[in-house]
């Protein structure tokens, strides 16, 4: 097992064979009854990549069940935090673990069940063309089985008002199931981001648009979850809007300089299903919102 120590990214199939480039990194609070099968499903589904397990001392046991599971997996990582600090917090540490030791990508995912870790493997193609690949619950073939209307309408309106504030042709910014390359979360101020909750997701795509990164949407089915108690609250919505009106009168700084020849404008596609669309751009064509200013 590993903690938060100084490994770099060994080979193959949880340590043999050829380079997995990928980190999933999973943050944890209280997931004992979800974070065993989700392990289990995602080793099936992509048994090359490594993980992280980044859990806020977990009162139910969480982080034991890890530290046991590692014991016998040498790609599995578990990183302690001293409490309950928040998801955003939880995933640049993640981040910044994953960049330190040379992995190439980076994705995200929770461990309750909402995610379908599955999927992963999809993300991880979507990269081919872009440096972002986002699971989009409102792409064409993107579901959400069980959600009455009310939440699905409050969830849709949320999304489509932070889409037009910001002027990101994305349907589905608080999505937390998404890929980075690692490559562009180097160009991202990672020490600037301040949003936790699903601001959170909204802010990394927008300074994601902003450092001239290609994002992507592919079609998830988002399931609620069975076990334990959502995260979920009014105060975490209520940032979000406050956040998002903040950034459309004034976006996020990059906290260095842009790359030469990078515009700060986003190449986005949906990547629906049944579909085999390119990424739609340069920057003002069909599908893509004037440029980010």
């Amino acid at each position: 097992m590993t903690e938060a120590g100084d490994e770099r990214p060994t080979h193959g199939k949880r340590g043999h064979g050829s380079d997995p480039r990928a980190l999933v990194v999973i943050p944890t609070y209280q997931e004992a009854a979800t974070i065993v099968r989700a392990l289990d499903v995602l080793d099936a589904a992509a048994p090359a990549l490594h993980v992280l397990v980044v859990d806020d001392a977990s009162p139910d046991g969480t982080g034991e069940l890890v530290a046991a599971r590692a014991e016998r997996s040498p790609g599995l990582h578990l990183l302690r935090r001293a409490g309950k600090q928040g998801l955003g917090t939880a995933y640049l540490e993640g981040f910044a673990w994953g960049l330190e030791r040379g992995y190439d990508v980076v994705v995200e995912m929770d461990a309750d069940g909402s995610h379908d870790p599955a999927i992963v493997p999809v993300l991880l193609a979507g990269l081919e063309d872009a440096d972002l690949v986002i699971g989009s619950r409102y792409v064409p073939g993107g579901e959400i089985p069980g959600w009455g209307w009310q939440r699905r309408a409050l969830s849709a309106i949320g999304n489509r008002y932070a889409s037009l504030a910001l002027r990101l042709a994305v349907a589905d910014l608080t999505s937390g199931f998404r890929a980075y390359r690692a490559d562009l979360l180097r160009r991202v101020d990672l020490d600037g981001v301040r949003s936790n909750g699903c601001a959170f997701q909204i802010e990394m795509a927008l300074r994601a648009a902003l450092a001239g990164g290609r994002i992507a949407e592919v079609p998830i089915r988002f399931v609620d979850r069975t076990e334990g108690s959502s995260k979920m609250s009014a105060a975490i919505a209520a940032e979000a809007l406050l956040r998002v009106t903040a950034w459309s009168l004034r976006p996020p700084a990059l906290g260095r300089a842009r790359p030469a020849g990078v515009e700060p404008a986003p190449v986005v596609a949906s990547l629906a299903a049944g579909e085999d669309a390119p990424l739609v751009g340069p920057a003002g064509r069909a599908g893509v919102h004037p440029p980010l200013s």
